[in-house]
């Protein structure tokens, strides 16, 4: 695998802050972005804050993926995190110290405007999450955004958000628009005082796909995205975005159908 910079290594330029200019130096420090062959790589890496977003990471996030999305050497982007969580959310401690970062985020939220996810930035390539562990509140976007979500049998769900006085939307909507209804607002209205273990997650619909040993999540993700890497890059990106066209706008007519169209 090709490392662009995480903690503890030698940072890799990347796309610049602020620009599209790609040759812009771009240090990841909270990230791992990786290739590996057609697979792309986007890990979460602060493993002893649960992988939880600080300033930095919602900064980097947004540039790394579009530096994958931008390769042409990469067809299929895993989106996992190092240590013993996926995604734990917002870190809110670190996050009261940055009141500008603060603001800014709750400005993006008001307005729909979060940079978060492979959604949220647009990313055309297929996005599968493999979920190694807790995956708590905010980290629920990139199980929901995602274009498929696998997990390891110790993955675990839960959404605090009402607990701490906070509102449960976006990524509760749009989880509630892929699988059952009722257990994404048990889940939500019961807030840290319940989990949804994996077992019942791939009951739910919220994953597809079980892994065990759970040390083999990678493993799973590279061979499932090596799989879909062996098709078309044109095709996967008209088929994703015809997808997700049809579940966020239900009803409404696919922009590849025409009235006179027999297929």
């Amino acid at each position: 695998m090709t490392d662009h910079g995480h903690d503890g290594g030698t940072p890799v330029p990347g796309p610049g802050a602020g620009t599209d200019d790609s040759a812009t130096p771009r240090t990841y420090t909270r990230l791992v972005v990786e290739r590996d062959g057609p697979v792309g790589w986007l890990v979460f890496d602060r493993p002893a804050r649960g992988n939880a977003m600080d300033a930095a990471m919602l900064d980097e996030l947004e540039y790394a993926w579009r530096e994958l999305d931008a390769d042409p050497e990469v067809r299929v982007i895993v989106n996992t995190g190092n240590g013993t969580a996926f995604q734990t959310g917002l870190d809110v401690a670190q996050l009261a110290r940055d009141p500008a970062a603060l603001r800014e985020q709750s400005r993006r939220t008001k307005r729909s405007e979060l940079r978060l996810t492979g959604h949220h930035n647009k990313v055309a390539k297929p996005v599968i999450a493999a979920v190694n562990g807790v995956c708590a509140g905010g980290g629920l976007h990139f199980v929901a955004d995602a274009d498929i979500v696998i997990a390891s049998t110790d993955a675990v769900f839960l959404d605090p958000h009402v607990t701490v006085g906070q509102v449960s939307a976006s990524e509760a909507i749009t989880l509630a628009a892929r699988m059952a209804f009722e257990p994404v607002l048990r889940m939500v209205l019961a807030g840290r005082h319940e989990r949804v273990t994996a077992e019942r997650a791939y009951r739910l619909g919220m994953v597809s796909q079980l892994v065990t040993p759970p040390d083999t999540l990678r493993d799973a993700a590279r061979a499932l995205a090596s799989t879909i890497a062996r098709n078309p890059p044109d095709l996967l990106a008209t088929t994703k975005r015809a997808l997700w066209n049809a579940l966020e706008h239900p009803g409404r007519t696919s922009p590849w159908h025409t009235p006179n169209s027999n297929t």
